[in-house]
């Protein structure tokens, strides 16, 4: 944890948080995880479907909190922190692997008591619930995958280099502000860009390290095919990740999926059209019976 320093201006973020902190276990690892939920499952209250919520390479739990807030009409959002970043522990074998991360959400699904399960991840964790779809034995209600790297083996290289990931969090870990994440991400809402600026050092060097090498040496297009329905694939109109040439293999590989495009929207397509993102999931949360 010495590389991985969470301030207490980081951690008073989660007093304004309608979420309860809660703790799984995976293998040898404490997993923390954000439950928008627990408060009525305590009162009695009629519990509504579970949605896992996976995010993305660098985005710790609280990131995804704007996301998470606007579903809970519909559904029970539960947000982890993957594994190596949030409050979530990192493995001492650096073990980041797609097997890994689907170990990580059966022992979320199982310690949380989730019952049926929608999973919804972003980029990385579009990949792993993907990953955690087609494993032998799943049972989840549905998936909903928003723009999951499509690179790998043969493929063009994942269009966020490695550098510009470090330099982000050599940034953070000396000291950053809203002002300074806005010369990456110059569209984001000023709380979202200081989560960013507060988090991001949450993040262990070898999660990011390990999960960009497996963007390069993975392809998402090996297990596409296999993931049941119902799912959705949402991506941005001008994400560099789902080109067009992208959204059109995947239409072709899993014939029954539905494909949902938002417009103005790049890689991060919550952060960069929320409404546009947040009615396609709703729209998918919609269609996918959970009982």
């Amino acid at each position: 944890m010495s590389d991985r320093p969470i301030h207490q201006e980081a951690l008073a973020d989660l007093a304004d948080v309608p979420a309860v902190g809660r703790w799984f276990r995976s293998g040898g690892l404490r997993l923390h995880a954000l439950d928008y939920g627990a408060v009525e499952q305590a009162s009695g209250v009629q519990e509504r479907p579970s949605v896992l919520i996976l995010p993305g390479i660098t985005s710790p739990a609280i990131s995804m909190d704007f996301v998470a807030r606007r579903l809970t009409d519909l559904v029970r959002p539960v947000v982890v922190d993957l594994r190596g970043r949030g409050l979530s522990d990192a493995p001492d074998d650096g073990d980041y692997s797609l097997g890994a991360y689907t170990d990580d959400v059966e022992a979320a699904v199982e310690g949380l008591g989730l019952g049926r399960t929608v999973l919804l991840g972003h980029s990385l964790g579009a990949r792993i619930a993907a990953a955690a779809a087609i494993r032998p034995g799943a049972a989840y209600a549905g998936s909903i995958l928003v723009d999951p790297p499509m690179s790998g083996p043969g493929r063009g290289p994942y269009p966020t280099t490695l550098e510009a990931f470090r330099k982000q969090l050599e940034q953070a870990r000396r000291g950053t502000d809203a002002e300074e994440v806005a010369g990456f991400w110059p569209r984001w809402t000023l709380r979202e860009r200081e989560l960013r600026a507060r988090w991001l050092a949450s993040c262990a060097s070898e999660s990011i390290d390990a999960t960009h090498r497996g963007f390069e040496t993975e392809d998402f297009f090996d297990y596409w095919d296999s993931v049941p329905q119902p799912t959705t694939l949402v991506y941005g109109a001008d994400s560099p990740v789902v080109d067009a040439a992208g959204a059109k293999e995947a239409a072709s590989a899993n014939s029954g999926a539905r494909l949902v495009e938002v417009v103005n929207a790049g890689h991060m397509v919550f952060w960069d059209a929320p409404e546009g993102a947040l009615t396609a999931v709703r729209e998918a949360l919609n269609a996918t019976p959970t009982g």
